[in-house]
């Protein structure tokens, strides 16, 4: 399931986050910024709003009493529900922004936090989301298809479900095939930031895609540099 989002009409931000101070930070900052906000405090009722709100983006913490934020990420994802997920930690240990990241969610950020920040990455997964399709552009490499404005991927003819930051590092990386992309470079244009603990977020949505396109898969590791997809 994915839900179309028009980027010209912010809609619903579920914010789910046990602290109220913070909570309340970022329901003051996302409202400011023109969202709508709906806050919950533990991940029974985040997932029950996930199922009923249908929410354009979810900001989820992962450390929640009850059903913790990386379990409901891989719940929301095993139900094919691909609405963006912006994870909240409260530490910065790359063990657990990679579990997070493996089990779909689009980005991540560390507590203590920039509110701006926040709302900013809300606003670039959700352009990553993208908006309304309209049955446009299609890229094709190999048996990848990559129907872009439809926002949908097909190997073989069979459709491939991915997250949005899978749709948009594929497409990325098809749009130049044979083109060499460094991580950072694949950092700033697909995350919109660049960051040198940022690497490893790149590997792992790469090492997602792989899985999902199987032997279709038209990416190639560049030791010491980056990424290409490759023209077969």
């Amino acid at each position: 399931m994915t839900r179309w989002h028009d980027p010209h009409v912010p809609g619903l931000v579920l914010v789910v986050e046990d602290e109220p101070a913070i909570a309340d930070l970022v329901r003051l900052y996302l409202r400011k910024d023109g969202f709508g906000v709906h806050v919950v405090h533990d991940g029974t009722a985040g997932l029950d709003a996930v199922r009923r709100l249908s929410p354009v983006a979810v900001v989820l913490d992962v450390g929640l009493p009850g059903i913790d934020g990386v379990e409901i990420c891989r719940r929301m994802r095993a139900a094919h529900d691909w609405t963006p997920v912006l994870f909240v930690t409260a530490r910065d240990d790359e063990v657990d922004r990679i579990l997070g990241l493996e089990m779909g969610a689009d980005d991540y950020v560390t507590k203590p936090f920039s509110p701006r920040e926040l709302v900013a990455r809300v606003r670039t997964v959700l352009r990553r989301a993208g908006g309304v399709p309209v049955l446009d552009e299609v890229l094709r490499v190999g048996d990848v298809e990559v129907l872009v404005d439809q926002r949908r991927v097909r190997v073989g003819g069979a459709e491939v479900a991915l997250t949005a930051t899978e749709f948009a590092l594929l497409t990325h990386l098809v749009r130049a095939p044979g083109r060499v992309h460094t991580r950072d470079q694949l950092l700033a244009a697909v995350w919109g930031y660049t960051a040198s603990s940022g690497a490893r977020t790149v590997d792992v949505h790469v090492a997602q895609l792989r899985a999902k396109l199987g032997d279709a898969s038209p990416i190639r590791t560049v030791r010491g540099v980056g990424y290409a997809a490759d023209v077969p």
